[in-house]
């Protein structure tokens, strides 16, 4: 009876074995299953992304005579750049810039640095003199929305910004001699003013077709 009984432990303990085995290779292919779900679209769109599927399209394509939707340009990226040449004797404004970079775009800017050295400027190699951030995706479109309708129209005697700063390829750059203009910065919290270079990368092929994407995203131009 006794060696009966040992005989029958190996072979529960073969088949838990099994068991086992044939769990841990079902796992990969649920984690697999897993990642091969389709990416859900956002639930809440930013408004000037649903403006510009719903308005910007069909108006363009009627403009320029496109007969895909796929030729009609969209908007790339937009590139915010700020430079502190101050930050060489006072860091704490470069500090007070990424900090005030951040709560404008919501994004974390990357801190820039000299590419060589310019004795005349004190400046050396490898030395923080800036921060620029590249906003993408949703962030892209919340930040225009706010730019185009919130802070350019805060600027004094704002008449609309000028229609000759494209690059040729529908690229469009702009400068702001102070920070003040977003309402997310507090005045009393400002160490120095700054202004910022602002670049708005579209698909564009040329700067008709940047400009009339632009104008119909809310862009107000000087006319």
């Amino acid at each position: 009876m006794a060696k009966a009984k040992e005989k029958v432990k190996p072979e529960k303990e073969k088949a838990s074995k099994t068991e086992s085995r044939e769990k841990a290779k079902e796992k990969p292919k649920e984690k697999a299953k897993e990642k091969a779900k389709p990416v859900q679209e956002e639930s809440f769109p930013p408004r000037l992304k649903a403006r510009y599927r719903e308005k910007v399209i069909p108006d363009l394509m009627k403009q320029f005579s496109y007969k895909n939707p796929m030729q009609v340009p969209r908007l790339e990226k937009v590139v915010i750049n700020v430079g502190m040449g101050e930050a060489i004797q006072n860091a704490k404004l470069l500090e007070a810039a990424v900090n005030e970079l951040t709560l404008i775009t919501g994004q974390k800017p990357v801190v820039t640095r000299a590419k060589k050295s310019i004795s005349g400027f004190k400046l050396r190699q490898g030395m923080a003199i800036g921060c620029k951030v590249t906003l993408r995706g949703g962030h892209m479109y919340e930040f225009l929305d706010r730019f185009f309708n919130v802070a350019l129209p805060r600027i004094r005697d704002f008449k609309g910004v000028s229609p000759k700063s494209f690059d040729g390829r529908g690229n469009y750059s702009m400068g702001l001699k102070e920070q003040l203009l977003f309402p997310e910065i507090r005045y009393d919290d400002v160490v120095a003013t700054h202004g910022m270079d602002i670049t708005i990368a579209t698909t564009a092929r040329s700067n008709d077709e940047g400009k009339a994407l632009l104008g119909l995203l809310g862009l107000p131009f000087r006319t």
